[in-house]
């Protein structure tokens, strides 16, 4: 059985870390949620390259970060932050494809 993140999660947002980097925040509703999701390691540098069609070295870091029942994951913007082209200057929209993302727990 396939379970969906947004439906063990509290938020899945998306916000600038800086001008040139961006953060994607996943809050789980329990504990034991986060914790499965991060021993089974699911969320990956696999699955965010598939998601947001980059490589590995455009990926900063994916921490998982206890206090908050909370895994981040943040990678470098195709553009800069309020560059010619770029159409989201905060970064707010760029977590949804982590909106479909669903896993065998």
């Amino acid at each position: 059985m396939k379970t969906k993140l947004v439906d063990i999660t509290e938020i899945i947002r998306s916000k600038n870390s800086g001008p040139y980097e961006l953060t994607i925040d996943l809050m789980f509703s329990t504990f034991d949620w986060y914790q499965k999701v991060c021993a089974a390691g699911v969320i990956n540098e696999d699955l965010v390259c598939r998601l947001y069609k980059i490589t590995a070295a455009d990926i900063i870091n994916i921490i998982n970060f206890d206090p908050a029942k909370a895994i981040k994951v943040t990678i470098k913007r195709p553009l800069c932050s309020g560059d010619i082209g770029e159409t989201d200057v905060y970064g707010a929209q760029q977590h949804a494809p982590f909106l479909d993302v669903e896993f065998d727990l």
